[in-house]
């Protein structure tokens, strides 16, 4: 007779046993032991103490950061930072902020996530979303329409429906706790306790949800606009810190123009994840699409941010061993001006907004004003004066007030050559929530020098056009139809000039054969030789133009508009 061997059963592990495991695990991989020294100093000198339990409060947090009263984001930040901080169980969120809970949130908030996160950005998305979404069902139940124009509606069949599809498709690998995803070099015996540490959290159940899409992770999940709105306005501000910068260098952006600045750029922020007049918060799908294609780099401030706990302040390697700490006087900070010179357009919170999808460091303190139309004169000679010699990227900006449909004709007819050499087929404006006459801002990045257009439009796949107000949207260059920029000043051969993005070159003609009609492509921006009036097309329905359609108004628009200001 043969004795049956007896199967071990593996351990089982309360939440707060992994927890530590994983807080213990993110600790190694993602920080340095002098970093680890300083954030136990700083946690220390920070923590309340109670019932022999050492944590974190909300105000304490904010006091740290230094995270501004005007902002009221106090709140919305401590929820997100009480969720995150329940990693990898957030059904048992907020989380008493103890020092393995904030190793926790200090990964995750910064760029040491790609570490320790196999889905990187991605699964970084859904972890935010949830340390920010409430549950409510009468919310979750009002149906969201997408942002724009009601007559656009056949142009957006479908569009949300695809919230729950994109929801349905999720990756079902979900998140994988120890993968690292920037980890090169780092295989050793530290390594060896991965597959513990998985088959643990498999144990409970944990990662086999999340291999399964999580779907009860999200439905009924909604962030309030307002939360949203109010966070925004945080990230903006934060966008452009560096190392051990506060927030508080920055001051100076919390008041009068500057501070009405900052919460007009944060609402048209807004505006591409809802329409705040018909749905009260945003839904995952939305949230998850609009953030990957159009501001990928919007999160890039916490990184300084909650990078300040891994900064003590009583560490002095100058001191001798036995030698009392004396407390030194710091010197003021003098902050570099993120912009050499504002113009009409360009303003802090502008560039804030642009490096949510151009990174910061092409960016702030980098720019210099080369042209602008109120200064030089509003001429396409002008514009190639100060421009064509520039052999670095420009970023170009056109602020207008949009036309209703009788603008800009007279009895006579159209007030312009360029409008009267518009389709005259016309798609409905992009957003008509707004007043008519409202002021619309569009751009474009260039990484190549500006040059007369001859046969061929000039640029490169990492062309961007985009627009930054009422409704922030980016449209990336397509990597087939090359026709990103032009340049063509009215000749002889060419009736009407001008600057577009989009759209294919003009071709010289005889006056026979001359079309007066300029060819305006599927998602393209149009200037007149003059400067005086612009168009922007957005044909959703189309294929094949140089720039991709957009992401959150996925229907046919086009705005015609009265040109006040041109910047480059």
């Amino acid at each position: 007779m043969g004795q049956a061997q007896s199967g071990e059963t593996p351990a089982r592990y309360s939440h707060e046993e992994l927890s530590k495991q994983l807080a213990d695990k993110f600790a190694r991989k993602c920080f340095t032991p002098l970093e680890l020294y300083s954030f136990r100093d700083v946690f220390n000198s920070l923590a309340d103490h109670e019932h022999g339990i050492r944590y974190l409060k909300e105000d304490t947090i904010a006091r740290f950061l230094e995270i501004p009263d005007a902002l009221g984001v106090s709140a919305v930040l401590f929820q997100m930072v009480s969720c995150l901080g329940a990693f990898p169980f957030l059904e048992d969120a907020p989380a008493v902020l103890g020092l393995e809970q904030m190793i926790v949130v200090v990964t995750l908030l910064t760029e040491r996530y790609r570490r320790v996160l196999a889905g990187g950005a991605a699964d970084r998305r859904k972890l935010l979303f949830r340390s920010l979404a409430v549950y409510d069902r009468k919310l979750s139940d009002t149906r969201p329409t997408d942002v724009g124009s009601a007559s656009g509606e056949s142009g957006r069949k479908g569009a949300d429906q695809d919230d729950g599809a994109a929801l349905a498709t999720s990756s079902p690998r979900g998140f994988a706790i120890d993968e690292p995803g920037d980890d090169d070099g780092d295989v050793g015996p530290d390594d060896d306790d991965d597959e513990l540490v998985l088959a643990a959290f498999d144990s409970l159940g944990y990662v086999g949800a999340f291999r399964h899409g999580g779907l009860s992770t999200y439905h009924g999940a909604m962030i309030p606009a307002d939360n949203w709105r109010k966070l925004i306005m945080l990230l903006l501000l934060a966008a452009p810190l560096g190392a051990q910068e506060s927030l508080s260098s920055y001051s100076n952006r919390l008041s009068g123009e500057e501070l009405d600045s900052l919460r007009s750029t944060a609402e048209s922020v807004l505006a591409s994840f809802l329409n705040v007049e018909q749905v009260p918060g945003i839904k995952f799908a939305r949230f998850d699409r609009v953030i990957a294609a159009s501001m990928p780099f919007m999160f890039n401030g916490l990184t300084p941010l909650f990078e300040h706990f891994l900064f003590s302040r009583n560490l002095d390697f100058h001191r001798h061993k036995d030698e009392e700490p004396r407390p030194t006087a710091r010197p003021p900070e003098l902050v570099q001006p993120l912009l050499e010179k504002t113009g009409s357009i360009m303003n802090a919170s502008v560039l804030s907004q642009m490096s949510f999808f151009i990174p910061g460091s092409s960016l702030f303190r980098k720019l210099r004003l080369l042209y602008s139309g109120e200064e030089d004169g509003y001429s396409m000679g002008s514009f190639e004066s100060k421009v064509f010699n520039w052999r670095a990227p420009t970023i170009l900006l056109v602020s207008g007030t949009r036309l209703p449909d009788e603008a800009g004709y007279t009895h006579k007819g159209p007030a312009s050559p360029f409008l009267a050499s518009l389709p005259s087929l016309r798609f409905p404006p992009g957003n008509t929530s707004a007043d008519r006459g409202e002021t619309l801002t569009f751009g474009a990045y260039l990484s190549q020098p500006w040059k007369h257009t001859h046969r061929e439009c000039f640029g490169a796949e990492d062309t961007i056009l985009f627009q930054l107000r009422p409704i922030h949207d980016v449209f990336r260059a397509s990597t087939v139809n090359k026709d990103y920029v032009s340049f063509t000043k009215p000749s002889a051969s060419i009736q009407v000039g001008g600057i577009s993005f989009g759209c294919p070159p003009p071709h010289p003609s005889q006056a026979y054969r001359r079309s007066n009609l300029i060819s305006l492509g599927p998602v393209s921006l149009a200037l007149e030789d003059g400067f005086e009036f612009g168009c922007f097309t957005h044909n959703y329905t189309s294929q094949g133009g140089a720039f991709q359609t957009s992401v959150s108004r996925r229907f046919d628009f086009q705005d015609r508009f009265e040109i006040s200001s041109i910047e480059d």
